[in-house]
């Protein structure tokens, strides 16, 4: 094994734990094929190298979002979310679901933190949502996904996959779900 893919690239700046952690994925697509698309991403996610088990909950269907709200204009979008068992550096991780983006045709208009919304259309978008209980505020790397307990179509999936599961900073995933549903 390569010690730089489970150390990220920066090597010595920072450390990140070489055993294998848990790393949330939220996959949605809202153009072209899409149950074939999110098929062919999952197969593509297990092949990720340092990634040892990939659990991924059933596709539900989604509304488009944008700043202002739902979008019933707009394609509606096929959503899921995978669990990795990885021990790669999330920034390595991140660089890969990237490229799993591209080769599915993701054109990003343009190059952004996940701290600002992207709204555009797309054949596939791959978002780290958590990576074990790591916390990051560097506009290249933000964890947890600074939306993710702000979306229904993250969070419910993802309690399909791991009904204990806890987004750091936010507490538990299945109290979180409630209170964005607005139920007491």
């Amino acid at each position: 094994m390569n010690r730089r893919f489970a150390d990220g690239f920066e090597g010595g700046a920072e450390r990140h734990p070489r055993e294998a952690v848990e790393a949330v994925v939220a996959l949605g697509a809202n153009l072209g094929d899409r149950a074939e698309t999110l098929a062919a991403a999952i197969k593509d996610l297990a092949r990720v190298p340092l990634v040892d088990a990939v659990r991924v909950s059933e596709p539900i269907e989604s509304v488009a979002m944008t700043p202002e709200g739902p979008d019933d204009s707009a394609p509606g979008y096929l959503n899921a979310v995978a669990i990795l068992t990885t021990r790669l550096a999330p920034t390595v991780l991140l660089g890969y679901l990237h490229a799993i983006e591209q080769r599915h045709g993701r054109m990003r208009s343009t190059q952004r933190s996940a701290r600002e919304g992207g709204w555009e259309d797309r054949t596939l978008d791959l978002d780290l949502i958590a990576y074990g209980e790591v916390v990051s505020d560097d506009d290249a790397l933000l964890l947890p996904h600074p939306r993710a307990a702000e979306r229904d179509f993250v969070l419910g999936p993802w309690l399909a996959v791991d009904p204990d599961a806890v987004l750091p900073g936010v507490g538990r995933v299945d109290e979180a779900l409630r209170r964005l549903r607005g139920d007491r």
